[in-house]
């Protein structure tokens, strides 16, 4: 297929079938030999001019893999397409790529670094001499979508790309443009001069990135000052989901309203300890973002219980700003207290919700009888009430809302809601009937090995049941377990017997294979659990 006057770039016999380093998927002769190529990097780089647009794809992508990062470079700066998509090239919808998503396996650093870089070079090059270029294929490059990258693992290493640390590079990067394309334009208006004495304007040309933006009090500088160069830079920074961490009001207000906002669809403000007061400021700015998804305000420091001045109409508020929200189909509220207060806060919603994250908010019976007599319940696809003790006064309305959501519900989660092995059973026929269910997260609760197995037995009528995070069961702690709710189900880990666990997690994996549901993952971890987004169901 490469068309070169060199065989020996076609040989793959150097690259084993089963190269550890390769998963199966990406045996395809076009692939090796697009590995074989760029291993001989000053040939591949002579040789790029003359292969056809369409191998360019499988090239990036043998060069993201291998971590080749001068072949990167090479290869967006002559990139044929007027996209360069993260997500089609190497996320779940590739066409080179079957179940084994590189942007799921934390892409490299260096590796996107190469391609930032490469775009800055391409953008000062054309700036500096917009009418000449020293490759004979230019650059085609319009767009470079880089959604997708995740930041969701505690085993990242330093040599993987976070959210945080991809958000200032591509900052630094505009803001480097900006500042070049400034330097152009003075240098041009000296040396040439239209007949009316204005400055010949430079050919117009620009990258539009879209990325996922992450931001805490660290980088808001380096972000706002990209965000703010706006539409004038010819390397221009659209956001797709806005994460914020412990930023004040003002500084989150600047960053909202510097933002494009017909491409964001989720904001998600964590940690930044708002409350009431703050949100009520920040929400109105959230009106313009008219095709937001997906709202998420954990930790934001509300408690409706707090006799304050003012809590009533703060709350009015911050139910007509929700309101005001045309497309939300998602909303984290976790961790604030809003004891019967979810009428109030949900009722002005414009459509139903598909994915309601209310973990330790303190809700009463009352507020899980309006959702399920809700239009919201019908719709949920995710539902988090973890943090809640699912007593006698709890337990009957959340059967109630769990049959109200039987025909829509993908992903529950009840973890550390003190389900007793009696409180579970009593539980399993309106879980049972949620047929659709994927995911199920359990963890922290005081549930038995015989619990587990009975959990296991009954949900195998489940056919897409896919993932559960299940408890140490308590007959395998080694001492006296902490004391409920106090402690928090992770720490549980310190006091398990491991040789009584790994019977346990055996006898539930040989349940599994008897019952022909092998695939199934049953984990006490959490690592999988985290990694499920709404945007993925």
């Amino acid at each position: 297929m490469f068309c070169t006057p060199q065989p020996h770039l076609l040989s793959v016999c150097s690259l084993p079938a089963h190269s550890p380093s390769v998963p199966g998927a990406m045996h395809s002769l076009v692939f090796l030999c697009a590995r074989r190529l760029l291993s001989h990097h000053p040939s591949a780089r002579r040789a790029l001019d003359l292969l056809p647009a369409e191998l360019y794809p499988v090239l990036f992508q043998a060069a993201f893999l291998d971590g080749r990062t001068l072949a990167l470079r090479d290869l967006v700066g002559m990139w044929p397409f007027p996209v360069l998509s993260f997500q089609q090239l190497l996320g779940h919808h590739s066409r080179y790529r079957d179940r084994h998503p590189l942007l799921g396996e934390k892409p490299s650093k260096l590796c996107v670094q190469a391609v930032i870089l490469a775009v800055v070079a391409h953008l000062r090059q054309v700036l500096q001499e917009p009418c000449h270029g020293t490759s004979k294929r230019r650059c085609c490059l319009r767009v470079l979508d880089m959604t997708g990258l995740q930041d969701d693992d505690t085993d990242r290493g330093p040599e993987r790309m976070s959210l945080w640390s991809g958000t200032v590079a591509l900052a630094k990067a505009c803001i480097e443009v900006s500042k070049h394309q400034s330097e152009c334009l003075k240098r041009g208006s000296k040396r040439h001069k239209g007949p009316s004495g204005a400055s010949a304007a430079l050919q117009p040309i620009g990258v539009e990135v879209r990325a996922d933006l992450f931001v805490n009090c660290t980088s808001y500088g380096i972000l706002r000052d990209a965000l703010q160069t706006g539409t004038a830079s010819p390397l221009c920074l659209r956001c797709r989901d806005f994460h914020a961490e412990e930023l004040s009001v003002a500084s989150t207000v600047c960053l909202l309203e510097s933002l494009e906002p017909t491409g964001v669809r989720r904001v998600d403000l964590r940690f930044n300890n708002l409350g009431l007061a703050g949100l009520c400021a920040i929400l109105p700015h959230l009106a313009r973002f008219t095709n937001l998804l997906s709202l998420k305000l954990p930790y934001s420091n509300i408690d409706v219980r707090r006799l304050v001045t003012g809590t009533d109409a703060g709350l009015q508020r911050l139910a007509m700003e929700l309101g005001r929200l045309p497309c939300l189909k998602e909303l984290n509220l976790g961790s604030s207290r809003l004891s019967g207060k979810l009428r109030q806060l949900l009722g002005d919603l414009q459509v139903p919700l598909e994915s309601l994250e209310l973990a330790f908010c303190y809700l009463l019976p009352s507020d899980l009888a309006f959702l399920s007599q809700s239009p919201h319940a019908p719709a949920l696809k995710k539902l988090d009430l973890s943090g809640h003790n699912i007593s006698e006064n709890f337990l009957q309305p959340l059967q109630h809302l769990l049959e109200e959501t039987s025909a829509s519900l993908l992903h529950l989660d009840l973890m550390e809601c003190q389900l007793t092995d009696a409180r579970l059973e009593a539980l399993l026929p309106a879980l049972c009937r949620c047929s659709r269910l994927h995911c199920l997260g359990l963890f922290g609760n005081p549930l038995s090995t015989r619990g587990l197995q009975t959990l296991l037995g009954k949900t195998v009528v489940l056919p897409d049941l896919h993932l559960v995070v299940y408890p140490y069961p308590v007959d395998c702690y080694s001492q006296e377990p902490p004391q409920l709710p106090s402690a928090s189900g992770w720490l549980f880990e310190d006091v398990v017997d491991e040789e009584r666990f790994a019977a346990v997690s055996a006898k539930l994996r040989q349940m599994l294979v008897n019952s022909g549901r092998a695939s199934a993952v049953w984990t006490t971890s959490l690592c999988r659990h985290s990694a499920l987004d709404y945007f993925a169901l």
